[in-house]
C-alpha cells in the first residue's frame, strides 16, 4: 500500500440536499464535473484555499504520505479529529479524497463501525449471514464459518431471538465476531477494542494478534495506547490532519501523549457538541487559583470546569468527568452531585460546572479527560466528547510528596492516606 500527498477537506456549513424532481437530478448530474474542477482550481499545490472565507473549508486530512509492506501491522493514534478515521474512510473507499490517493494491492475489509448492517427484527442467525454478506464474505464462506463466529461470540443461547432484544454488548460482540472471521489480505480496523466487557477485549485482542501472525496487513485505529504497543510494531501519529510520526510504535505513542496535553477547549454555537436540550461550549483543566495550566504539582488540587449552553427547560441535567491514563485506562469517571441541582431540572441559560481532584491523588504522569452530559428518566447521553483536555501531573522537587524515597512511584493514583502507628509492646 503506497499513500501519496492525501487530503481531505470539506466544506462546512453547507447542505447539499438530493434534489426531488427527474429534471433537477439530471441538471445536478450534468453540473457535477463542472463544480468539481472550480473545486480544484480553487485549491493551490498545498492544499490551501484561495477564498477561505467563501469555501470555509475544514481539512481532515493534509498531504498525508506513507507506506506499508504485506504483512505490516500499523498501529495509527492521534487525538480527536486528528483525521484518524478519515483516512481509513478514505483507504476503505467510502469517501473520495480531495487531493493524492492512494495505491491498495489485494482484497481489503474494513471493520471501521462495529454493527453496521444488523436489523433489529432480525434474529442473531439471520445477522451474521447479513453482516457477513455486506462485508464481502460468501454463503459457503459464512456457512463454513459459521460455528467459530457464534462460539467466539458467546451468544449462541439467543442465537433465535431478535436483536432489538439483544444488549448493546451482547449486539458488539456478535458483530465483532462476525468482521473477525473475515480473510482479507489487509484489515483496516478502528477502535473495535473499545467496545464490550474486560473478557471480551482480551478475546479481540488476541483475535487481532492472530491477523497480524498469519502475515495479513493491518491498519489499527485505537485510543488504547496499550493495546497499541502490544499488537503493532510501526505507528502513526496524526495531529490536526497531518503526519507528525511515521517510525517505531514507542516514537508514535510518545508524539501522541505529547499532543495530549491539551488545557482548554472552547467551540463556537455552531459546532459545540450536543443536541436540542444541551450543547458544551467549553472545557479547561485549572488550578486553585483558577489559571488554565497544563501542568499541575501533585501536592495541588486540579479543577476541571466546564461550560455548556440549556437549550430546553425540564431536563434533569447530569455532568460526567471521565478521567483517563495517556495510556487509555480509565482512571475514575466522577459526575455532578451539586444538591442544588442533581435531581432538578435546569432551566434555560448558560451554565458553568467545576469538579475538584484533590491535591496528592494522582501519582506523576499524563492524564485525559473526557465529558459527557446525560439525563435520567429516560435515560439520554446528549454528548460524550472523549480527550478533550489533556494535563500533566509533577513532583518538581523529588521527596515533597513520597518522603526519602527517590524512586519511581508505581500506579496511577498516589493518595495521601491517613495512617496509624502504636506500639503493642509492654
Amino acid at each position: 500500500m503506497t499513500v501519496e500527498k492525501l487530503s481531505k477537506a470539506y466544506r462546512l456549513g453547507r447542505l447539499h440536499t438530493a434534489p426531488d424532481t427527474l429534471f433537477g437530478a439530471l441538471r445536478q448530474w450534468t453540473a457535477a464535473p463542472w463544480r468539481a474542477l472550480r473545486g480544484l482550481q480553487r485549491l493551490d499545490t498545498h492544499g490551501a484555499s484561495h477564498d477561505a472565507a467563501e469555501d470555509d473549508l475544514f481539512w481532515a486530512l493534509r498531504e498525508v504520505s506513507f507506506e506499508v509492506q504485506p504483512g505490516d501491522v500499523v498501529g495509527i493514534v492521534g487525538r480527536n479529529g486528528a483525521g484518524k478515521s478519515t483516512l481509513l474512510k478514505v483507504l476503505s473507499r467510502i469517501t473520495e479524497p480531495t487531493s493524492g490517493g492512494a495505491v491498495i494491492e489485494g482484497r481489503v475489509s474494513s471493520l471501521l463501525e462495529v454493527g453496521t448492517g444488523f436489523h433489529p427484527e432480525l434474529s442473531g442467525r439471520e445477522n451474521v449471514y447479513m453482516n457477513g454478506t455486506l462485508l464481502g464474505m460468501s454463503k459457503a464462506e459464512i456457512d463454513r464459518k459459521f460455528d467459530a463466529i457464534v462460539e467466539f461470540s458467546g451468544v449462541s443461547r439467543f442465537l433465535d431471538t431478535p436483536t432489538k432484544r439483544y444488549s448493546s454488548g451482547m449486539q458488539v460482540r456478535l458483530a465483532f465476531a462476525v468482521a473477525a472471521h473475515l480473510e482479507p489480505e489487509i484489515l483496516i480496523v478502528d477502535e473495535v477494542l473499545a467496545v464490550g466487557d474486560a473478557e471480551f477485549q482480551k478475546k479481540c485482542l488476541g483475535k487481532m494478534r492472530s491477523v497480524a501472525r498469519s502475515g495479513r496487513t493491518v491498519l489499527f485505529v485505537s485510543h488504547n495506547m496499550e493495546s497499541i504497543s502490544r499488537l503493532c510494531s510501526r505507528g502513526l501519529t496524526l495531529h490536526e490532519g497531518r503526519l507528525v510520526v511515521d517510525g517505531q510504535v514507542d516514537e508514535a505513542i510518545d508524539a501522541y501523549r505529547h499532543n495530549v496535553a491539551r488545557p482548554q477547549r472552547q467551540w463556537a454555537a455552531e459546532a459545540a457538541p450536543g443536541n436540542e436540550v444541551v450543547r458544551l461550549r467549553g472545557v479547561r483543566v485549572v488550578d486553585p487559583a483558577g489559571c488554565t495550566r497544563a501542568e499541575h504539582r501533585i501536592e495541588a488540587a486540579v479543577w476541571i470546569e466546564i461550560d455548556y449552553e440549556v437549550l430546553s427547560a425540564g431536563h434533569t441535567l447530569v455532568p460526567n468527568f471521565h478521567f483517563f491514563t495517556a495510556g487509555g485506562t480509565c482512571v475514575f469517571v466522577g459526575h455532578d452531585l451539586d444538591p442544588q441541582f442533581n435531581s432538578q431540572p435546569r432551566p434555560v441559560g448558560e451554565y458553568r460546572t467545576r469538579m475538584e481532584v484533590p491535591a496528592n491523588f494522582l501519582n506523576e504522569g499524563e492524564f485525559t479527560v473526557g465529558i459527557a452530559m446525560s439525563s435520567y428518566h429516560p435515560f439520554q447521553v446528549h454528548f460524550y466528547e472523549r480527550e478533550v483536555v489533556g494535563f500533566r501531573v509533577i513532583e518538581p522537587e523529588p521527596g515533597l510528596a513520597r518522603g526519602p524515597y527517590a524512586g519511581h512511584v508505581p500506579g496511577v493514583i498516589r493518595p495521601a492516606l491517613q495512617w496509624q502507628t502504636e506500639s503493642l509492646s509492654g
